[in-house]
């Protein structure tokens, strides 16, 4: 026997016993009533529900005592989903009203085909929309499930699989099953359930099918799993027994209080006993025992010390009244429903005639959707499908110090409150092994920041491979989607969570490279100014003076000034230090050049004018020397001024080199300008050194010219092999080349041209004689 539906046929009963003992709810006006056991079957149910809506008695009996006895004005019932469809169908259609204390399925809300069903309990959508967003709330996505093979259980998952769907959780597997199916087929559910990775598994099935579940689970235990119920069995006590299901949290209806109800259900006289078959099959289940003396054949005989104050069962139990408020506030909804139809709010008794002279089943109907009202503090009223407000209670199920398993509520669901705050958690819960740690119920776990998720094939979206997010792209959320790429001035740090500004590079004083090469542009400036200062301490030495002494000390100068332009190229440039290195070493470089080529001239003049008649000295004297110099010293300096006119060059942020750091260089600003300064230079350079080469063969002692050749083949090589390293080298490396090919220029003529001559006046004192400079045999 089910004492649970026990305990709610006998809570019906007490309401109506309230409702007839009151004096304002249908004073004077008594109500009946019949209860049948459907049995847990359709077919048990419908055979009574047509026997509700024909009527029971062959003529209506019209005395005093009962009026209309056989004709029904509204059904109380059933637990089931299932059975309540078919009953609904049938008595649709009388317009016999249906009200339900625990079919859940949210099928039942059409009223396009349910017209005449109510219910105290909410909905499915209701619970599964509860149950879609608990799961979310502690970040389980892979989670499988079981349900009834019924329209309860196969309504309700489906509603709950498209919540779920919404709030991004995926089904490993969704698997029914039934207490009429062959133990086969719960061997092969209790099996996939042992064989899943998914830690969590939402049951939303009746009591009767997940206790032949959780019975298999028992033979053979499966991994530990944190098991998430509907309404129907989370809150049933007597499923309480399975241990290895601790730590189970699932909604249930609202606990309650019905004040005298306890002393009701336990107040069982012999005489009502004796009354009621159910009652004495109560009683002798209970306390295992018959109550017939006669019938008294392998048990003992009732001796009425039987103690049902002590009994343990759930009818005794009114500690977790839910389903059974539902009951009673079904009872009280119809009680209201017939008051309104008959009863005047200004008189003190109902119209017992009309009710006499024929009611009619759908004005109580039509009065029930309009009920509202409070009973022991808890509201009753329906929507337009005939639903109450939702309202649940977390449970969850804890071990108690003593060992055993008790429901305790943890949390409250309010679907009247504003989206997202619906869910109210007010207490710690336990979870399954008795963990206090929230399990993990995962496919993958979640990609983190600087990833992204990629789907396996063929598996839902919850199972997914982390990939690292692609060069210059970040993510900065976990579990995202899509890497996105940072903006052309920053690059992702190595994680590829977060966009830092690259680190911008140049040619600095502070690193070894710039350090070294400032140190032999400084050196080389010296070095001129040192030679300088040679030349003028022996100015009057024949050595001196017989090399133009005037050119030598301009080109000294100028190659003071190339040695110093190159650290213009060092250090942070800027739109003025961009104009600056390159118009400087361009100018500086024309006047060196100059100065070497107004030294050849002058070689080469000074041996034609040995010969005889020839007066071309006159014609390339001191000042022939020094227009010469200036003239094209100036051409460069044109060049120079047309390109920083147009288009000079400028500051730029170079991104295209390397992708992770940016190059701050001098752009050229027009190319063509840039290689016109250089093509300069190297014109001069390849004059200076043919005019070199042909003054080679003049006498040894005198001979400035194979200096000068050397000095321009150096020269030249310098900035020819300059240009294809200057293309190819990056960022400030580019910068490093053009430094490097100043440099060695610088140096191959200053040590060329003058580094023989300081030697002699310096170690060789005696050879610096006119004699000596005159002798042409002497090497």
């Amino acid at each position: 026997m089910d004492t649970r539906e026990l305990r709610f046929s006998r809570a019906m009963i007490f309401a109506i016993e309230e409702i007839n003992n009151s004096t304002e709810l249908l004073p004077g006006i008594k109500l009946g009533y019949q209860i049948h056991d459907s049995c847990t079957t359709v077919p048990v149910a419908m055979h009574v529900t047509f026997q509700l809506s024909n009527g029971l008695d062959p003529v209506f009996n019209t005395g005093d005592n009962c009026s209309q006895a056989g004709k029904v004005m509204a059904i109380v019932g059933e637990s089931e989903s299932t059975p309540s469809i078919s009953m609904s169908r049938i008595i649709g259609p009388f317009n016999i009203p249906q009200v339900s204390y625990f079919a859940t399925c949210a099928c039942l809300s059409d009223k396009q085909q349910y017209p005449s069903f109510f219910r105290t309990i909410p909905s499915d959508q209701f619970q599964t929309d509860a149950l879609a967003k608990l799961i979310k709330h502690f970040g389980w996505t892979w989670i499988g499930a079981v349900r009834s093979d019924s329209d309860y259980g196969n309504n309700g998952m489906a509603s709950f699989l498209q919540a779920a769907r919404k709030e991004g959780i995926c089904v490993e597997y969704s698997e029914s099953l039934h207490r009429t199916q062959p133990r086969s087929r719960i061997q092969r559910v209790a099996d996939i359930i042992r064989r899943s990775t998914a830690v969590v598994v939402v049951a939303f099935t009746a009591s009767a099918e997940l206790t032949l579940l959780l019975g298999e689970l028992s033979l053979k235990p499966s991994p530990p799993r944190q098991w998430i119920g509907s309404e129907s069995w989370v809150t049933n006590r007597d499923m309480l027994k399975f241990n290895f299901c601790a730590g189970a949290i699932g909604f249930g209806i609202q606990k309650s209080v019905i004040p005298g109800l306890r002393e009701y259900l336990l107040n069982l006289s012999p005489t009502k006993l004796s009354a009621s078959p159910v009652l004495t099959e109560f009683w002798e289940d209970a306390f295992n025992c018959k109550l017939d003396k006669n019938a008294a054949k392998d048990k003992t005989v009732c001796d009425g010390t039987e103690d049902i104050q002590t009994l343990q069962s759930p009818y005794t139990d009114t500690s977790q009244l839910r389903a059974t408020n539902m009951v009673y506030k079904a009872v009280y909804a119809i009680a209201h429903a017939i008051h309104n139809a008959v009863c005047k709010d200004s008189t003190a008794q109902c119209d017992k005639f009309r009710v006499d002279s024929g009611m009619k089943s759908n004005q109580v109907l039509s009065q029930l959707k309009k009920v509202n009202f409070s009973q022991n503090g808890y509201d009753v009223s329906f929507d337009v499908n005939g639903d109450p407000v939702a309202i649940y209670e977390l449970v969850n199920w804890q071990q108690s110090e003593s060992g055993s398993i008790e429901m305790v509520t943890v949390g409250l669901y309010d679907t009247s409150l504003p989206e997202g705050q619906e869910l109210c958690i007010s207490r710690n819960l336990t979870w399954m092994d008795g963990g206090k740690q929230v399990p993990v119920s995962v496919c993958s776990d979640s990609c983190r920041p600087g990833t992204r998720k990629v789907l396996q094939k063929g598996k839902p979206i919850c199972c997914y491979d982390c990939i690292l997010c692609p060069e210059g792209e970040i993510s900065n959320t976990t579990d995202s989607l899509n890497c996105f790429p940072c903006p052309n001035e920053f690059w992702p740090n190595a994680e590829r969570d977060t966009c830092f500004r690259k680190p911008i590079e140049f040619l600095s004083f502070d690193e070894v490279l710039g350090i070294i090469l400032a140190a032999f542009s400084l050196g080389g400036a010296c070095l001129a100014i040192v030679t300088a200062a040679i030349f003028f301490r022996h100015r009057t030495s024949p050595i001196v003076r017989a090399n133009n002494s005037e050119l030598s000390f301009l080109l000294l100068f100028s190659l003071t000034l190339c040695f110093l332009c190159s650290l213009t190229f060092i250090g942070a440039p800027s739109d003025w230090s961009c104009k600056l290195r390159h118009t400087a070493f361009g100018i500086t470089f024309v006047l060196c050049i100059s100065c070497v080529l107004g030294k050849t001239i002058v070689v080469l003049m000074a041996f034609k004018a040995t010969l005889p008649g020839c007066k071309v000295m006159k014609w390339f004297g001191p000042l022939q020397q020094r227009i010469t110099v200036v003239s094209f010293t100036f051409i460069q300096v044109l060049i120079c001024t047309i390109w920083l006119c147009l288009r000079p060059p400028f500051r730029m942020e170079n991104l295209t080199i390397y992708k992770e750091r940016i190059i701050l260089e001098c752009a050229l600003g027009s190319a063509i300008g840039f290689w016109a300064v250089l093509g300069y230079i190297g014109l001069l350079a390849l004059f200076c050194l043919v005019l070199a080469v042909l003054a080679r063969k003049l006498p040894d002692n005198f001979n400035e010219a194979k200096l000068i050749t050397f000095s321009m083949l150096i020269f030249c090589a310098v900035w020819i092999t300059f240009i294809p390293a200057y293309v190819s080298s990056p960022g400030k490396f580019t910068v490093a080349v053009e430094i490097f090919a100043i440099l060695a220029s610088s140096f191959g003529l200053i040590l060329c041209i003058f580094a023989p001559k300081c030697y002699i006046i310096l170690l060789k004192p005696e050879k610096n004689t006119k004699k000596h400079l005159m002798n042409k045999n002497e090497s």
